[in-house]
């Protein structure tokens, strides 16, 4: 079976990894363009393309596959590497491009996508995040037969995986990206003898997972204190959770919340007390508990080894952050 990958990112390099370990056949490998990264703003090539070069792989990297778009010349060029590459499925996972009909409709199985999330819930661009931001228990991938729709195809394959308390999208990710890579070599394999089984999605129960804007990174210290809490997790690594006090950022990585109501007379943001085991803050329902933060330029800390350094006394008011300006602490 000659398999055409499309995707970009680590999640994407781990599935990849996982169908070259099982023998298939990739004669082609389709990812984004180069992009400015680190300090310098040196083009990086994804993690999907450096993988692809390292094992001897054709790659391909269109800006765009309309080929009635703004890049007809990459299209036209993506069409004839994937017609001379003779597929038989395309499998997909965050590619980054939209796939229009005539890609779904070359391989002769048609484009398989592997979509972290157990639809039709969290579709759309940030499952991982979504999840752990909503307080589900599980999560899970779903194998999914390509449609022109968003992340409207049928199921093939699903499987699910706990969300721990402890979940940052981060951990989440790793998790998922394991479980991606050994559900898709599953379902080719099936592909293979004729054994996949399409299942339409329940029209009930969708709800979509929009992407990570960086200004939601900012505290509103009114919500309540287990939804901050759960941002921290679900914003880590990107774009973490983000407040201000006498004009300095600070990024809060690691939060929870106290089982107990607002103290009386407390507004949000408003510091209750200060030790090494955390900041407690009141918020708009209940108490936040910081346990990991960073200074703009610093290190992620424990709360008391960041409070030597950043000293901080009850009754003193956090403002929330400005979105604008939480470069420094990234």
């Amino acid at each position: 079976m000659n398999v055409v990958f499309a995707g970009t990112p680590e999640f994407a390099r781990v599935a990849l990894g996982h169908l070259l370990a099982a023998g298939f056949r990739v004669p082609l490998v389709l990812t984004q363009p180069d992009r400015p990264a680190g300090r310098g703003l040196k083009l990086q090539a994804s993690p999907v393309k450096q993988l692809a070069l390292e094992r001897g792989l054709a790659v391909a990297q269109p800006r765009s596959l309309r080929l009635d778009g703004k890049y007809p010349e990459d299209a036209a060029a993506a069409r004839a590497a994937l017609q001379a590459a003779q597929a038989d499925v395309m499998v997909v996972a965050a590619y980054g491009l939209i796939l229009p009909a005539w890609v779904l409709q070359m391989p002769r199985l048609g484009c398989l996508n592997i979509h972290a999330s157990l639809l039709p819930r969290w579709r759309g661009a940030a499952p991982i995040h979504r999840a752990i931001e909503a307080g589900d228990r599980e999560t899970g991938v779903t194998i999914m037969q390509m449609d022109e729709g968003l992340d409207t195809g049928d199921m093939l394959l699903a499987q699910t995986l706990p969300i721990r308390d402890d979940d940052t999208t981060a951990r989440l990710h790793d998790r998922l990206a394991q479980l991606g890579g050994r559900l898709v070599v599953e379902a080719l394999e099936l592909a293979a003898c004729g054994g996949l089984r399409p299942v339409p999605q329940p029209a009930e129960g969708v709800t979509y997972a929009h992407k990570i804007d960086k200004a939601e990174g900012a505290i509103d210290w009114s919500l309540p204190a287990a939804l901050s809490a759960r941002r921290s997790r679900a914003f880590d690594p990107f774009p973490g959770l983000s407040a201000s006090l006498g004009g300095e950022l600070v990024k809060i990585w690691s939060a929870r919340a106290q089982g107990e109501q607002t103290p009386h007379g407390s507004v949000p943001g408003q510091v209750l007390s200060v030790d090494a085991d955390g900041i407690r803050v009141a918020t708009g329902e209940g108490v936040l508990v910081l346990t990991e933060l960073q200074r703009a330029g610093g290190r992620r800390l424990p709360a008391g080894d960041f409070l030597r350094g950043f000293p901080l006394a009850a009754g003193q008011v956090f403002d929330t952050a400005s979105p604008l300006k939480t470069d420094g602490a990234a």
